[in-house]
C-alpha cells in the first residue's frame, strides 16, 4: 500500500532523512519510531504532502504521489490519506458535528449523504453526545476523539497520525492506543504513527521502523525488534527495559572483568535484563554499579544501577535492602545474548 524508494530530504546543510526505503503492506498499523530530531515527523509531512522530497518516491496503492528527482508533489487532498496532527487542530468556531462534516464538504458530498457519515463517526468513536458542543467545551481526550473522527469521515486508504497521544495524561493515553486500534481495524486502512515513545510502538504496531540520525535502523515486527535486534541502538531503545549493553575492551568487560571466551574482543555485549540476577558482593562475574532506583513490574522489580555511563537494570524477585548510591552487585550469565561490534552492528 505504501512503497517508498531512497527518500531524502534535506534542509539547507541538514539532512533529516537519509535513503529511506520502506515496504508497507495493505492494512499495516506502521510505526516509526525514534528519539526526538531523528526525521520521524519529517517522514510523516512527506507521506502526507506536507513536504517535497529532496529526492526518491513515494507510492500509495502503485501509484506515485511524490518525486523528489522530478521536482512534483501530488496535494495532501489528493492522496487518499488523512492526518491527525499533534495539536489536533480543530476549528474552535465550528461544532464538533461541523469540523467532522466539513472535510466531507469540501470532498463535495450532499448535505444527507453527510449527515449519515458525520453520524456513522460519531457513533464509531463513542461522541454521539458531543455533536453540537465546541471544541473549547470538552476534554483533551475527547478533542482527539474528534480529530480521528474528522479524518476518517472521507475514508480514506491511509490514516497518518502525528504524536497524537503526547498531550494527554498516562491513563488516557493507555485507553486512547486501544481506541486507535479498533478504529484502524474498524476502517481497514493502512496506519502510519509516529511516536518517540517506544512502549507506544512495541504495543500497537504490526510493522515497526526504528529511526536514527535520519536512516532506519531497523525494520520489522515488534517482536523481531526484540529478539532479533540489528544494532546497538535498536537494542538499547526498543523493550521494557530495553536491553543492557555492556562495552568489552580487549575481552573484557568494561575492561577489568576478563572472560576467556571473549578472545580479545572489543564491542558491546547485550545482557537482557530478566537474565541478570544480584549478588551480596564482587565476584568474578559481577559488575558493581551504584543503586539508582528500582521499580515494580509484573510482580517483580526491576532494579537499575548506574556508574560513569554505565546503565544496568536487573529483573529481580525481591527488592534489594538497599539505599541510592548504595553498591549493587549485577551477576553475569555465562554469556551475552549477542555482540556488537565496535561500529554498533550486530555480530552473527
Amino acid at each position: 500500500m505504501i512503497q517508498i524508494d531512497s527518500l531524502h530530504k534535506q534542509f539547507g546543510g541538514f539532512q533529516a532523512v537519509q535513503d529511506v526505503s520502506l515496504s508497507v503492506p495493505k492494512g499495516a498499523f506502521l510505526v516509526l519510531v525514534g528519539p526526538s530530531g531523528c526525521g520521524k515527523s519529517t517522514m510523516l509531512r512527506m507521506l502526507a504532502g506536507l513536504e517535497a522530497p529532496t529526492s526518491g518516491t513515494i507510492a500509495f496503492g502503485g501509484n506515485t504521489v511524490s518525486d523528489g528527482g522530478r521536482g512534483w508533489v501530488i496535494e495532501p487532498s489528493r492522496r487518499d490519506a488523512g492526518l491527525v496532527f499533534q495539536s489536533y487542530a480543530l476549528w474552535p468556531h465550528m461544532t464538533v458535528a461541523g469540523n467532522i462534516d466539513w472535510p466531507l464538504k469540501v470532498a463535495g458530498l450532499d448535505k444527507a449523504r453527510r449527515r449519515e457519515r458525520v453520524g456513522e463517526v460519531l457513533d464509531l468513536l463513542g461522541i454521539g453526545q458531543l455533536a453540537h458542543r465546541y471544541p473549547n467545551e470538552i476534554s483533551g481526550g475527547q478533542q482527539q476523539r474528534v480529530a480521528i473522527a474528522r479524518m476518517i469521515a472521507p475514508q480514506p486508504g491511509i490514516l497518518l497520525f502525528d504524536e497524537p497521544l503526547s498531550n494527554l495524561d498516562a491513563k488516557l493515553r493507555v485507553e486512547m492506543r486501544t481506541e486507535l486500534l479498533r478504529v484502524h481495524r474498524a476502517t481497514g486502512a493502512t496506519s502510519v504513527y509516529v511516536t518517540h515513545d517506544q512502549v507506544e510502538a512495541m504495543t500497537m504496531a504490526t510493522h515497526v521502523a526504528v529511526m536514527n540520525g535520519g536512516r532506519i535502523e531497523q525494520f520489522g515486527s515488534p517482536s523481531e525488534l526484540v529478539a532479533r535486534p540489528e544494532t546497538a541502538f535498536v537494542a538499547t531503545f526498543v523493550g521494557t527495559p530495553p536491553a543492557n549493553l555492556v562495552p568489552v575492551v580487549n575481552g573484557a568487560y568494561c575492561g577489568r572483568l576478563a572472560d576467556a571466551a571473549l578472545g580479545t574482543r572489543n564491542g558491546s555485549a547485550l545482557f537482557r535484563p530478566e537474565e541478570l540476577t544480584l549478588a551480596e558482593g564482587p565476584s568474578g562475574r559481577t559488575l558493581t554499579l551504584d543503586y539508582a532506583e528500582a521499580s515494580p513490574i509484573a510482580g517483580r522489580f526491576m532494579v537499575t544501577g548506574i556508574r560513569g555511563d554505565l546503565r544496568i537494570t536487573a529483573i529481580v524477585d525481591s527488592l534489594p535492602a538497599l539505599s541510592l548510591g548504595d553498591e549493587v552487585h549485577f551477576r553475569l550469565p555465562p554469556e551475552p545474548a549477542m555482540f556488537f561490534t565496535p561500529e554498533g552492528r550486530r555480530q552473527q
